[in-house]
């Protein structure tokens, strides 16, 4: 029986195990993590990430052939393929810092597989990366291995949040880089059959190793970029009265374009975006390449811009202050259908009010009140690291209260600000939050999710990204 052990059980390893245990029954799946903490909530009846149709998924397979434990290093040594889903977050101190991915966590877990090893294994990079890592691996592996072979794989997980099990069931593609050597193809094959139990032989690519890493980064980096670009074109809408809801469809249509990644919003968030666009940067900058560095720092410069000019819209609709306004926050996920908060722009918009001393009223249907306040007091950078290495109990901010439903959320407001696109938000009894609201009452839609028109008609005044704006926005323009 082949047996797999992934470790780290976050939001790649968890998923993508418990799809390998449905789709393989003869493969035994172990998942493992320091955290106990973790390890015992994915053996629970609450399991530690929210996404749809995993719940389902783990509970069919948890205990035949599939296994969430703490014991590290007996599954590693036990194991024919070792998957390492790591956190690799941003440096904040040293070289490169602000920018080069840290590699502690996964030269550790290295080290570790090299120590416990006792048979021949296939060793494959789960998480992002940065280019050449492998080659980082493959030195500590070959100087520590006592004899034993490792073959190293890149096996770069394209997931979307919110839609991670039907992109494991159905991948666009599954990429596997390896070593152009015999028994780097043999690795490569032996993984292929895994995933060819349930994916068709074509949407499964094989490339060489920096070809696996690069293209991850690449795909993600294209895609912010794509965000930012309709995001710079809303602002330019807003400024000449044209709509961008229009404006996208009409440049969707083109088919070399394509229709998806058009939407504008308050800015992108997750937790691959900027860092693996930041990664890039200074890829480029360790190989002589300032100019393309410069080119791929402007998607995420538009993202901030973006963030920004949506906090100085309100503060300045709303008589240029909003010290001691209480303000409602609807959704504070980076997108709808998952409980993830990494890099969301609620995070800064929030900050940004409370910069201006604002009271905010928080309600978003599956994010916890402490992981708000966590990450409304968390330093940049520090949500990517593992969570027994986070501040314990976060201090709290002191103007923000969290609370389960939108009307308790925008009673006595002054604004609401829609941060993220619950479909629950399109359909709220919006008179009814009219009624119980101060007056001008404001909605700022960060996603576009409302009717601004009907909203007009009972009596908001609204502001949607990249349409044009209410006469009385006109009047009192942002100063960015």
């Amino acid at each position: 029986m082949v047996k797999i052990c992934c470790i780290g059980a976050g939001y790649v390893g968890g998923p993508t195990m418990a799809i390998i245990a449905l789709k393989c029954p003869s493969i035994e799946v172990a998942v493992v993590d320091i955290s106990v903490s973790r390890i015992t909530a994915w053996n629970s009846d609450q399991l530690p990430i929210y996404e749809p149709g995993l719940d389902g998924v783990v509970k069919q397979c948890r205990g035949k052939n599939l296994f969430f434990s703490t014991d590290v290093e007996k599954h590693v040594s036990e194991a024919d393929i070792v998957f390492v889903s790591v956190n690799t977050p941003t440096k904040t101190r040293g070289l490169g810092a602000g920018k080069a991915a840290d590699l502690t966590y996964w030269e550790s877990a290295a080290r570790m597989i090299a120590d416990v090893s006792k048979s021949n294994k296939i060793v494959v990079e789960k998480s992002t990366v940065p280019v050449k890592t492998a080659e980082a691996i493959e030195k500590i592996l070959t100087h520590n291995s006592k004899g034993i072979q490792f073959q190293i794989l890149s096996n770069p997980e394209f997931l979307a949040e919110g839609t991670a099990i039907e992109d494991l069931l159905k991948p666009d593609r599954v990429l596997i880089g390896g070593r152009e050597t015999p028994e780097g193809q043999k690795a490569i094959q032996a993984l292929k059959d895994v995933y060819a139990q349930w994916v068709p032989e074509e949407r499964i690519l094989t490339t060489n190793l920096w070809s696996a890493e690069l293209s991850k980064l690449a795909a993600n980096a294209f895609l912010a970029q794509r965000i930012s670009s309709v995001n710079a074109m809303s602002a330019l809408c807003e400024a000449t009265g044209a709509n961008i809801t229009q404006v996208s469809y009409a440049v969707g249509k083109d088919s070399r374009i394509g229709p998806k990644f058009l939407n504008a919003s308050v800015g992108f968030g997750g937790s691959c975006f900027q860092k693996d666009i930041l990664n890039l940067v200074y890829i480029c900058e360790c190989n002589g390449l300032p100019e393309v560095a410069e080119y791929w720092k402007q998607v995420i410069k538009i993202n901030d811009y973006q963030k920004n000019r949506f906090v100085n819209r309100v503060v300045a609709s709303m008589f240029n202050t909003v010290s001691n306004k209480k303000i409602a926050v609807l959704g504070f996920a980076f997108k709808k259908d998952t409980g993830d908060t990494r890099e969301t722009p609620a995070i800064d918009v929030c900050k940004g009010l409370l910069g201006d001393k604002a009271r905010l009223s928080i309600y978003d249907p599956q994010v916890t009140e402490d992981q708000i306040q966590r990450d409304l007091t968390m330093d940049k950078f520090t949500w990517d690291h593992p969570i027994h290495l986070q501040p314990m109990s976060p201090s709290t901010v002191k103007q923000v209260s969290v609370v389960w439903e939108a009307y308790e959320a925008t009673k006595d407001a002054h604004g609401i600000c829609i941060l993220t696109e619950w479909d629950e938000f399109k359909t709220l009894d919006y008179k009814r939050i009219y009624d119980n609201m101060q007056k001008p009452a404001f909605v700022f839609d960060g996603r576009n999710v409302v009717d601004a028109e009907k909203l007009r008609e009972i009596g908001f005044i609204v502001f949607s990204i990249g349409k044009p704006l209410d006469p009385w926005l006109k009047d009192m323009p942002a100063v960015a």
